[in-house]
């Protein structure tokens, strides 16, 4: 195999990458460069900085991918409504091409001779970097350790951590393993790893409250989308990430966005986790409900398929390919109407629609009246059930023919 002379370590700080950098230099003798994609973590992230070099980082990047993250992934996917086994609303999934993609660049640019992750072999995690870097340095060298090393549980890492000094963001007692960013907050493991124990929510929640803590009193927001994008809330015009941090709070405040999932791993096994996404339940509730006034029965119906698929081919770690791009290109086409305003109420855990308004709604009153009318007329309705209704009628007169 080919010496390893530097690597880039996609650097998150916490439990596996925290002491990865000295484990990589004691098996290795590589240099390490530690790269952390800022998808939204929030303070957690300028103190990496000095805690990668402490810990034996020859440098470190800390490339603030938030606005990439929005529109190149999140927006994209809000307009196809593409959500894994109709609950995940994809918050991992959407970061890791992106975070894999930018690993690569840093790789290209400073000559490195492998990238290492700290993703475990059972995870999705590990594909979908995986599959970026294929993407676009498919002969780069990956290097997974927890694929490889001496250390089979978060115990062994700990005592590693210890035994050499690192700092670790977590004590045997509170070691949920987590991932945050802009759209969401994850946790998994302890307790939550026996499905029928119900979650210490008063423990675990950060972004969100629980529906007993949320206001007595309704909040009402209105949100703009122009060709299936958020634009606007409440009439004030924000950016892409701007709008999320906004929803999040909002959400947040009102117990919004509180998904307890027993999911189906990309490597075969189920996994249980708690899941906070706050502004992306608001938003996708949000742009559904415009679509319904937008765009046409057919449309409407065979695009929920695409929803889908998109779904798996985000969980699944393939949104650099071939099929993803084609399908954008059939979602991209259904948004070019999907421009309006969706007004909702939050109370208490709900998201209630409170109206919604578009110039190219397709909906019109005078043919769906129950009053009088001049435009629909309903005998035209006897003719259409007969033909539609034929080849039942058929089925049936033959059936008592011949099977008396």
């Amino acid at each position: 195999m080919k010496k390893i002379n530097k690597v880039i370590l996609a650097y998150s700080g916490g439990l596996d990458t925290s002491i990865m950098i000295s484990w990589l230099k004691e098996n290795y003798e590589c240099e390490v460069i530690a790269v952390v994609g800022d998808v939204g973590q929030g303070s957690e992230v300028e103190p990496l900085k000095e805690k990668a070099l402490r810990t034996g980082a020859s440098k470190i990047y800390i490339e603030d991918l938030k606005e990439d993250l929005v529109n190149e992934i999140i927006f994209p996917s809000l307009k196809a409504n593409a959500v894994y086994e109709e609950k995940y609303l994809l918050g991992t999934a959407f970061a890791r091409p992106l975070i894999g993609k930018r690993l690569v660049e840093i790789a290209i640019k400073e000559g490195a001779d492998a990238i290492v992750h700290g993703c475990t072999g059972k995870g999705n995690d590990q594909v979908r970097f995986e599959m970026a870097i294929k993407a676009f340095a498919p002969n780069m060298i990956v290097i997974a350790p927890w694929r490889t090393w001496e250390l089979k549980s978060r115990e062994d890492e700990i005592a590693y951590a210890e035994a050499r000094n690192i700092d670790i963001p977590l004590t045997r007692e509170t070691n949920y393993s987590k991932d945050k960013n802009l759209w969401h907050l994850s946790h998994e493991g302890l307790d939550l790893e026996n499905p029928s124990n119900e979650p210490n929510y008063e423990k675990i929640l950060e972004l969100t409250v629980t529906p007993e803590k949320a206001p007595d009193k309704a909040t009402y927001i209105t949100i703009h989308f122009e060709k299936g994008v958020p634009t606007k809330i409440n009439g004030e015009a924000l950016g892409s990430v701007q709008i999320i941090e906004k929803l999040n709070k909002l959400g947040g405040e009102n117990a919004i966005g509180i998904i307890d999932l027993v999911e189906n791993r990309l490597v075969g096994m189920k996994s249980r986790g708690v899941y906070e996404t706050p502004g992306g339940s608001i938003l996708y509730y949000a742009h559904k409900e415009l679509e319904t006034l937008t765009i046409d029965r057919e449309t409407l119906h065979y695009k929920e398929g695409i929803g889908k698929k998109l779904g798996e081919l985000l969980y699944y770690g393939q949104w650099y390919s071939p099929l993803r791009e084609a399908l954008m290109s059939f979602i991209n086409k259904t948004q070019e109407y999907v421009t309006g305003d969706v007004k909702l109420k939050l109370y208490k855990g709900n998201i209630i629609t409170a109206g919604i308004d578009s110039e190219y709604s397709l909906y019109d009153e005078d043919i769906a009246t129950f009053d009088e009318d001049e435009v629909y007329n309903q005998n035209d309705s006897e003719g259409f059930i007969n033909l539609y209704g034929l080849p039942s009628k058929v089925v049936a007169m033959k059936r008592k023919k011949h099977f008396k």
